[in-house]
């Protein structure tokens, strides 16, 4: 019996198919897509081999979040603002590596990229899957200057938004507002092939993910949403926690599951950044059928002051996710450090 050849599709075909569908696209979102796609396919090349060069570990510098920076760090944040300056589509870059926007003076490109070059990056050195996170949004008019409502804008502004895992394989997960699909790289040809179309969240949520090490410090609605899982024998749930935000939330992505860095009586504001972290996720999320909130809001309703603005995240199963926000609310959550007197 002869058997029929599954169709393989590359990104670039993807990419192309899809702006067929859109008869007034211009083209440089998806140069935007692939340049990161070229960049991701150098950081990608550094991680395979990090173990066996002198490539990881600590530079003996901290970033703009007063953070320890890695070798790799540095190199990928490079090799993504090198490829999108270079590709011209791109009039400004804010990554978690720098201290404020980088400005293409006299660019003509209308996009602006946030990013997160390398997250998980403290797990380089122990092998555990970490991956770039990405952020698309269109300035205003080309013959205005830059100004901050181009550069911080809310969430939902978004025009693109997707992460590349660097695991036991290499994806790229990624939504322009019409669902989300992945590719994964197949090395042998240097392409990324679409294995995931259409992703969207399982109906159940049987996966939770949130450091409980910090438990003794979290909020007393957070407290309370996990003392309902752990008795809930009905829907049992299991613990999953990498430390990775791209692991964690790509593998509750596709097996259902809800991702929690709450606010903190150390950190009411919690730890991750709405604009390189947050916002990209909370996208995906939502055009998979998902949902990200702060505890009290939706995070793409969020318009964030400053380009490192930490948030409190929830995200994942929308159901799941409203069920916490409804113990948060419960608990007298009327601000954003919650109830203090835990």
């Amino acid at each position: 019996m002869i058997r029929k050849r599954k169709d393989i599709v590359t990104l670039e075909q993807f990419i192309i198919q899809q702006e067929q569908n859109f008869p007034y696209a211009t083209g440089q979102l998806s140069k935007i897509i692939r340049d990161i796609v070229l960049a991701a396919r150098m950081v990608n090349r550094e991680v395979n081999k990090a173990g066996l060069v002198d490539i990881i570990g600590l530079t003996g510098d901290i970033n703009a979040q007063g953070e320890d920076v890695q070798k790799l760090d540095i190199f990928a944040n490079e090799q993504m603002i090198d490829a999108l300056f270079k590709g011209n589509m791109v009039c400004a870059v804010g990554s978690e590596e720098n201290d404020d926007f980088l400005i293409k003076e006299g660019s003509r490109g209308r996009y602006i990229v946030l990013m997160d070059p390398l997250d998980g990056s403290s797990n380089i050195d122990v092998n555990v899957s970490i991956g770039t996170i990405f952020s698309i949004y269109r300035r205003g008019g080309l013959d205005e200057a830059l100004t901050k409502e181009d550069l911080l804008q809310a969430g939902t502004r978004q025009v693109a938004a997707g992460y590349i895992l660097y695991g036991s394989s290499t994806m790229l997960v990624y939504t322009t507002g019409n669902g989300v699909d992945g590719f994964t790289l197949d090395p042998s040809i240097g392409e990324f092939l679409l294995s995931h179309k259409d992703i969207r969240f399982p109906k159940s949520c049987s996966i939770y993910s949130v450091n409980e090490g910090n438990y003794r410090d979290f909020f007393d609605g957070t407290k309370e949403y996990l003392r309902y899982i752990k008795r809930d024998m009905e829907s049992p749930y299991s613990s999953r926690y990498i430390g990775s935000f791209v692991a964690d939330f790509h593998r509750n992505l596709l097996k259902g599951g809800i991702f929690m860095y709450p606010g903190t009586h150390q950190r009411p504001n919690g730890k991750l950044r709405l604009t390189f972290e947050a916002n990209p996720m909370a996208l995906i999320a939502e055009q998979a059928g998902g949902y990200a909130s702060d505890g009290r809001k939706r995070i793409l309703e969020i318009l964030p002051e400053d380009l490192h603005q930490r948030t409190p995240l929830f995200v994942g199963n929308k159901e799941e996710v409203l069920k916490l926000e409804e113990f948060i609310r419960n608990s007298g959550y009327g601000t954003s450090t919650e109830n203090l007197n835990d």
